[in-house]
């Protein structure tokens, strides 16, 4: 197998060699085009020192992009197969870069601690059916990475950077923001994967901020963002009762977070949801 990025009959030969049939169970759409590789690395910024964290590199498309670019990569990889065949695909096509990929045999949902040396940046063709918790997840246990570049399927990409108002605002977008600004650059079309999808791919690009400042804390600000969407299109005052203990109470914390009891989570910032919490949790539940 010749050297370079992998193209669609390269692809083709890893698969045979694997027995590979990829399932919509875990997502697999393969990368085949070299190009699209290019500009997924060129749109990442990366430079000479930065450490890439891949999540589910697959066959290694995007590995190789990412080797040609960064100091180092770490890919995690589900599928044992995959996991194994990557150091190999790695040695034959870019030899002098075995030794900068370290890959990781795990299910990135319930990895808790990255190794050495630490990322700095996540560059990700994401499996359509966990794009989103996978990525939160990423940014809760992993500090170290401050930007990022993922390739998620079109609608996703839009629930992501979609701000307060939009028809496409949502819970993704609410804990998105609490970590991160969130923006979309770019599209791909379905062509350019093994197999072919039926939807077009969305790139997103990913800064790291501070979230909001607040006494609340995450897991009690993303409570009340999942019960405010949990009835969507209800007002707060009433999508908010069950944590609050009565629409009355519920009124009486929005209030105090200076947000209007008869408003809808679409309409809020996470800043509102971070105000809204820390009212609700300083106070014990009334009624």
């Amino acid at each position: 197998m010749p050297g370079g990025l992998l193209d669609p009959s390269a692809v083709r030969q890893l698969a045979t060699r694997l027995s590979l049939r990829p399932t919509k169970q875990r997502g697999q759409n393969f990368v085949t085009d070299a190009n699209t590789v290019r500009r997924l690395v060129t749109l990442a910024g990366l430079e000479p020192d930065d450490v890439a964290l891949e999540i589910g590199p697959g066959l290694g498309s995007l590995t190789l992009g990412l080797l040609e670019r960064a100091r180092h990569v770490v890919a995690v990889e589900i599928e044992p197969s995959l996991a194994e065949q990557l150091p190999r695909t790695v040695a034959e096509r870019m030899p002098d870069a075995v030794e900068r990929l370290t890959v990781l045999e795990a299910d990135a949902l319930r990895v808790d601690e990255l190794p050495e040396p630490k990322p700095s940046v996540v560059v990700a063709n994401l499996p359509y059916n966990v794009s989103v918790p996978v990525l939160l997840h990423l940014l809760a246990i992993e500090p170290s990475w401050t930007r990022g570049l993922v390739m998620v399927q079109s609608e996703v990409a839009d629930r992501l950077v979609a701000g307060p108002g939009s028809r496409t605002y949502g819970v993704p977008s609410v804990k998105m923001a609490w970590w991160a600004e969130a923006t979309r650059v770019g599209t791909v079309p379905p062509t350019v994967f093994w197999p072919v999808p039926n939807v077009d791919s969305g790139l997103v690009r990913l800064q790291r901020r501070e979230p909001p400042d607040t006494p609340a804390t995450r897991e009690q600000v993303f409570t009340v963002v999942d019960a405010a969407f949990g009835q969507r299109r209800k007002m707060l005052r009433a999508a908010l009762a069950g944590l609050a203990g009565s629409s009355a109470a519920a009124s009486a914390h929005l209030e105090a977070a200076g947000v209007d009891p008869q408003a809808r989570g679409e309409t809020l910032t996470v800043t509102d949801f971070a105000r809204i919490a820390a009212s609700l949790y300083a106070h014990p539940p009334q009624g």
